[in-house]
């Protein structure tokens, strides 16, 4: 099997040295998570300040108070990312976790058009992937790209849906793509994400799958956006397209939730409109020799960032811990992999690399769930080991 320390590369931003880069760092010495601040490519510990990530995000000004937090030096960011990958651990030393804890994990789905029109596929498809590539044909003969140009909501997609309906061409999908409403659905639990350098999950009773490659926001519990990083929305195409209702058992599995490799927290250097420009690549690279590579950018998205956030924070659902929304991928790949009009589907050891130039590179190796490392440390665990160490206080 690959080793996933091989397929390491350094994973911070382009710019990292005028990037505000906080994350999350397992230390055996204290038996728990700390969260760390990246200077100078070493990983400050601020967890006498900011015990949880979630307290970072809820300050006035998170990049600042990052900047003044003071802590302790625990290693260099690459010590800590090569001896993140599992098999090839040092459990007496530290490694990188996922760069979030406490909030909730949230996804928006169906908000790019080539994604909604994968969906529609795997809806008609009913989860059979041979019969995915006659049904694309007929999907795109019938729709085409013009829905890149409307505006979720309006008057003109009101129409087309419709025009739609009458053509026996309708689909939830299309209802959430187009719409006045987004689909925002529950991803993962709070501390159940894995970080860069991690193994990601794939469920071994699927046979089509494939990465989500996403930008990923935080937002506080007031709604207010504050930083942003890459995720992988690993998906079960086959069990999503049985039925929508088989939502939860396609996306919230055993470390089927990649986030990292850090939050990079607004400032004036780096802003929601660098993430409304940002381009995502993503690289599958598969020990059979298959190698996927596709790239595509945030602003062909149908819905603004901001209005995504806006329909996951709001008087009527609300996030004391705050959230983190993953956009929507940008793209599914359907490149055949074994045989002609077979598409893409995932196999054991393959390495997804999700990367973007202000973000960094989230990497991961794809086991079944079932041989990735279980989630057994969660909240309560957190609490506790928080108490242990003098983290909890009153404010």
């Amino acid at each position: 099997m690959a080793a996933l320390r091989d397929a390491l590369q350094p994973v911070l931003p382009e710019d990292a040295g005028e990037a505000v880069l906080a994350g999350r760092v397992w230390r055996p010495d204290v038996a728990g998570p700390s969260v760390v601040a990246v200077r100078d490519g070493e990983l400050v510990d601020i967890s006498a300040v900011f015990p949880t990530m979630r307290d970072l995000c809820e300050a006035d000004d998170p990049a600042a108070a990052l900047r003044d937090a003071d802590g302790e030096r625990i290693g260099s960011v690459d010590a800590a990312l090569q001896n993140t990958p599992p098999d090839q651990r040092d459990r007496d030393k530290p490694w990188l976790l996922a760069p979030i804890d406490l909030q909730a994990i949230k996804a928006a789905g169906v908000t790019f058009v080539l994604s909604m029109i994968e969906r529609v596929i795997e809806e008609r498809a009913r989860g059979d992937m041979a019969a995915a590539a006659e049904i694309r044909a007929v999907v795109n003969r019938l729709v085409g790209d013009d829905l890149a140009r409307l505006k979720p909501g309006s008057p003109e997609a009101a129409h087309l849906k419709q025009v739609l309906i009458e053509r026996g061409a309708w689909s939830q999908y299309l209802e959430v793509g187009i719409g006045p409403d987004a689909e925002i659905f529950t991803k993962a639990q709070p501390m159940a994400a894995v970080g860069t350098g991690m193994d990601a999950g794939m469920h071994p009773n699927s046979s089509w799958n494939n990465p989500e490659p996403e930008v990923v926001l935080a937002a506080s519990s007031a709604g207010r956006i504050v930083a942003a990083t890459l995720g992988n929305d690993v998906n079960l195409r086959d069990v999503e397209g049985r039925s929508a209702l088989l939502l939860g058992k396609a996306k919230d599995n055993n470390a089927s939730c990649a986030i990292g490799p850090f939050l990079r927290l607004f400032d004036a250097h780096f802003t929601l409109d660098d993430i409304r420009q940002t381009t995502v690549s993503l690289t599958v690279e598969g020990e059979d020799g298959f190698r996927l590579d596709g790239a595509s950018s945030i602003a062909r998205i149908s819905r603004d960032p901001a209005d995504l956030v806006a329909q996951m924070v709001n008087q009527h659902h609300r996030y004391p811990d705050g959230a983190v929304l993953f956009l929507g991928t940008m793209f599914a790949p359907v490149e055949d992999r074994d045989a002609p009009g077979k598409g893409f589907t995932h196999k054991t050891g393959d390495i997804v690399t999700i990367a973007a130039p202000g973000l960094g590179r989230l990497v991961n190796r794809m086991l079944p769930t079932d041989r990735c490392e279980p989630w057994s440390f969660g909240t309560g665990a957190l609490m506790r080991n928080m108490a242990e160490r003098g983290l909890l206080r009153r404010k």
